[in-house]
Formats: structure tokens, C-alpha cells, sequence
């Protein structure tokens, strides 16, 4: 059965994850790590989510992601709960990293399933169990498919949650119709947010707990507006009209996502906090880019119009 205690310690709301800051020379820039995550505080977020794909995990060895996570850790300071992600290709990897973030003092995993390899779902699973089985903390599905390349169902997931496996679901995925799947199989002690904000308005109708994808780490605040909007006040009209102002944001991060297309997301979001915040969050790393001049241009527009820039 799941355990009640861990699976509630999970927030809801608004969580923003945070980037890794880099220097020129390609490097961590271990200095700059609080640049965001105090922003991100000072804007009121629900909780903080380091070395997801916004912390370019992938870009990272294994000892700098351990020395990131605590720098994060550090500057958080027990100011919001922290969830690490940890994921790695193997299941020993996995569990290493996950046995760290606990000693670390995070407050729960965010784990995507074993990439590039495509396990079948039944391994994953078994993936899954053996994090649980190593840690004391609430363990998050990222559940991430057009990255990962393989799926579980919304039966497995609730089987893994009903073995104490899962506290939480991140649903990145289109077909958001799933999420209340989630929500209605889960009951109370299933925490599940909405993932990838193409699909934030529709999946927090479905009764998603929660909002953690691009929008919440560069505009917390309309990410709050939306979610209290239709999670707290039931104010669908009021949801349709914030939902009208993010589109314009929502539609210039994520239009080529799975495309191949320009701009690439991650490029937005480092633009974005670079406008907002200072030039010292920096790029992406290659093979990721820094913004074009156009979509640069017109990225400040649409921060204007949305009033989170002068």
C-alpha cells in the first residue's frame, strides 16, 4: 500500500525547476547556482526542482551533478522542498544518485525512465522499485516520452503507486486526458502535475495537483495566476483569460518541441532568464545554442506583453 506520510510531503502548486549555470569555459559556475532559485523564491514558487532537463542533466558527469545538487540544496536552504532529479541510464547509477540527493537533503526524487536503450515497461518498472527500495524519500515518474522513447501505462504507473513505489507523477506528455486517469486512480495520495505546458490549462482541468515544466521556472507568477485560478477558485473564465495571455509564451517555447524545428526550447528559457534575471544564468551548452536575434526579439516582446518585463 502506499505510504500515506511520504506521498503528501510532495507540494502542490507551482514548482519551478531550476537551471545549471555554466561559464565560458563550459564549466559549472557553482557561483552563480543561487542566481535563479532566489529569483524563483522571491517569486513565491511551491517548490524547486534542480538537474531536471531545464539543469541539462544530460550535459553533466556524475560527481559535478552531486556537487550541483548540493549547491542547490544549500542556497534553498529548507526554504521550499526540494525535488533532485537523479535519473541515470542504469538502475545502479540511478540508485547512487538517488541515495546521495536523500543524504543531500532533498525532499523527494524526480526520475525519468532509462533512455536511449528503450527498456521494455515491465524492466522500467523493476527500475523504479529499486530506487524505492534504497531511499526513505518520495520518489516522482517523469514521465517523459518523446526523450525516453518508452511509455508506461496509466495501470503501471497506479500499480507501482499502489506497491509504495511512486508518490508522484510529472505527466509530460500531449495527451493530457491521462492525467485524470492519474488523479481518479491515484485518490489523495498520488500527487500528479502537469508537465509540459502545451497541455498546463486542459491538465489542470483534469485535476492535476500541480505545474512543473518551462513557464513555471521563467513566469512563476502567471503560472500561479492560472493554477489558483482553476485549482483553488474553480474560475474558468478567469483561467481562460490567463490562459489567453501565457498562450503567446507557450507557443514560442514549446512550437518545435519533437520537430526539430526553431527555436529550441531550452534556448527560450535561457534567453528568457537572461532578460529577466542577468546575463549571468548564461547559454545553453552546445550542442544547444543561444537564441536567434529574431526569436530573441521577439521573446522580449512577448515577456512585455505579459507584463513580466519592462
Amino acid at each position: 500500500m502506499p505510504d500515506v506520510k511520504q506521498s503528501r510531503r510532495l507540494p502542490h502548486g507551482i514548482v519551478a525547476s531550476s537551471i545549471t549555470p555554466f561559464g565560458d569555459d563550459g564549466d559549472i559556475a557553482f557561483d552563480k547556482v543561487r542566481l535563479h532559485i532566489d529569483w524563483l523564491l522571491e517569486q513565491g514558487v511551491d517548490g524547486i526542482s534542480p538537474l531536471g532537463s531545464s539543469g541539462e542533466f544530460t550535459a553533466l558527469e556524475i560527481a559535478d551533478r552531486q556537487r550541483l545538487l548540493e549547491a542547490a540544496i544549500d542556497t534553498v536552504g529548507g526554504r521550499t522542498p526540494v525535488l533532485a532529479g537523479t535519473h541515470h541510464y542504469t538502475t545502479a547509477g540511478t540508485v547512487r544518485l538517488s541515495v546521495h540527493a536523500e543524504q543531500a537533503g532533498a525532499d523527494a526524487l524526480l526520475i525519468v525512465p532509462p533512455y536511449y536503450m528503450v527498456p521494455t515497461r515491465a524492466q522500467v518498472m523493476d527500475h523504479y522499485r529499486a530506487v524505492a527500495a534504497a531511499v526513505s524519500i518520495p520518489v516522482v515518474l517523469y514521465h517523459n516520452v518523446i526523450n525516453v522513447g518508452m511509455e508506461l501505462r496509466a495501470d503501471e504507473i497506479l500499480k507501482l503507486h499502489e506497491e509504495g513505489v511512486l508518490a508522484g507523477v510529472k505527466f509530460s506528455h500531449s495527451a493530457a486526458a491521462t492525467i485524470f486517469d492519474l488523479v481518479q486512480g491515484g485518490g489523495e495520495d498520488l500527487t500528479v502535475y502537469v508537465g509540459v505546458d502545451t497541455v498546463a490549462f486542459e491538465g489542470l482541468c483534469y485535476g492535476a495537483h500541480g505545474w512543473i515544466s518551462g513557464i513555471p521556472s521563467i513566469a512563476p507568477r502567471a503560472a500561479r495566476r492560472l493554477y489558483e485560478a482553476i485549482a483553488l477558485a474553480g474560475d474558468l473564465a478567469a483561467a481562460r483569460e490567463e490562459w489567453q495571455r501565457l498562450l503567446p509564451l507557450v507557443r514560442l517555447e514549446f512550437g518545435g518541441i519533437g520537430e526539430g524545428d526553431e527555436p529550441h526550447w531550452f534556448s527560450v528559457m535561457k534567453a528568457a532568464l537572461n532578460l529577466l534575471i542577468g546575463s549571468g544564468i548564461g547559454e545553453p551548452v552546445p550542442p544547444l545554442a543561444a537564441l536567434s536575434p529574431e526569436h530573441l526579439q521577439e521573446l522580449t516582446n512577448v515577456l512585455r506583453s505579459l507584463g513580466s518585463l519592462e
